[in-house]
């Protein structure tokens, strides 16, 4: 659509079960957690292991093309200036007023696509939601984890990731 000229690079949408959908600006807090997730990412891992993808599309099918706030792919997946990634290890959304569509929408899509990690970083409860071992079939996974402040998380699809909640919300 882009390229055809009926949505330009700077409309705040996503494809989502083939439906076109609005992205809300971002609050402070939203922000402010993308920030500091992206900058621990950036330290932890090695680039020529994997891309870090801030609110970049992944190519999941023929009808969805979420940007998830931050994204993991392995770096032999990470696109090309052609088409953007279809594959990624740890997907991470940040929800205050999304958190409803993330849990269910987007977790739903992420499971049907075999994405190993899906985290919410829920902005209310100021916790990390942790899915992991994706059921395909049944869109859903098989593992939920809540990490809270106070508390260490180390990602299972991407162990060199480890981090205390309390440092997204500090």
């Amino acid at each position: 659509m882009i390229e055809a000229g009926i949505l330009s690079e700077d409309d705040k949408v996503e494809l989502i079960e083939g439906v076109i959908v609005s992205v809300s600006p971002q609050g402070r807090k939203h922000s402010f957690v993308i920030q500091r997730l992206s900058a621990i990412l950036y330290r932890l891992l090695d680039d020529a292991r994997y891309a870090i993808l801030p609110q970049l599309p992944l190519t999941l099918g023929d009808r969805n093309e979420p940007e998830p706030d931050l994204a993991v792919v392995p770096a032999e997946y990470a696109g090309s200036p052609t088409e953007h990634p279809s594959k990624a290890s740890l997907v991470v959304e940040v929800a205050g007023d999304s958190l409803s569509k993330d849990r269910r929408i987007k977790a739903s899509i992420y499971a049907r696509f075999s994405i190993p990690e899906h985290w919410i970083v829920n902005l209310h409860d100021e916790t990390v939601e942790v899915f992991r071992d994706p059921d395909p079939p049944k869109e859903r996974y098989r593992t939920s984890l809540t990490f809270a402040r106070g508390q260490e998380l180390q990602s299972a699809s991407v162990p060199e990731v480890k981090l205390a909640v309390d440092r997204l919300f500090a």
